[in-house]
């Protein structure tokens, strides 16, 4: 009876210790949500200091808030397919930059920088398709012996391939760009979180 009785004992135990456990684990997830939202309401309004809201936070909390924070920032760094969301990213960067080291600030710049030109390279590589396909129509219309005249304007994009070309080379300049950006991002939360 007495081999039954500890054996049960130790059951309990390791019980509590499972359940001690999981209530860190349910406090560490709290407190990680915590630092989403904190990092959310920032990126909407955008009038507070994450890294004073961060100090703020009991000391315990705070890497797992920060884990949550960072989190959520990374995901709104995205590549920008228009001003709103180069705003949007440049905004959520610079939230990040103010988390980070001195170490980490300069993967922060390089990740602004491959923002800046992603856009100019999809503009540059947009024009260069548009040019060659004016050009492609004009040697055409020379052929068949059709003369324009200045005001006369060829509109590339109306072209059947256009569109088909044009997704092929956003495709491949996402792929390239999107992966620089997530190597990046994943150097940042590994470095800040961890460091902290």
């Amino acid at each position: 009876m007495a081999e039954i009785r500890s054996t049960l004992d130790m059951v309990m135990e390791r019980a509590a210790k499972i359940a001690a456990e999981a209530d860190d684990k349910l406090d560490e997830e709290s407190s990680t949500h915590q630092g989403m939202r904190l990092a959310a309401e920032y990126l909407r309004n955008g009038d507070s200091d994450l890294q004073t809201i961060l100090q703020a936070q009991k000391k315990e909390e705070q890497p797992a808030i920060l884990k949550g924070m960072v989190d959520t920032l990374l995901r709104n760094i995205v590549l920008p397919r228009d001003e709103m969301l180069l705003e949007n990213s440049g905004k959520a960067l610079r939230a990040v930059s103010s988390l980070a080291t001195p170490e980490i600030s300069s993967t922060c710049a390089e990740l602004e920088q491959l923002l800046n030109q992603y856009s100019q390279h999809k503009d540059q590589m947009v024009q260069q398709l548009e040019d060659a396909i004016r050009q492609q129509l004009e040697q055409h219309l020379a052929q068949q012996g059709a003369k324009l005249s200045d005001d006369v304007a060829i509109n590339p994009a109306m072209h059947p391939k256009y569109q088909e070309e044009l997704d092929k080379m956003l495709t491949d300049l996402n792929g390239q760009y999107n992966e620089a950006l997530d190597q990046r991002k994943n150097l940042i939360k590994q470095n800040l979180v961890m460091v902290r």
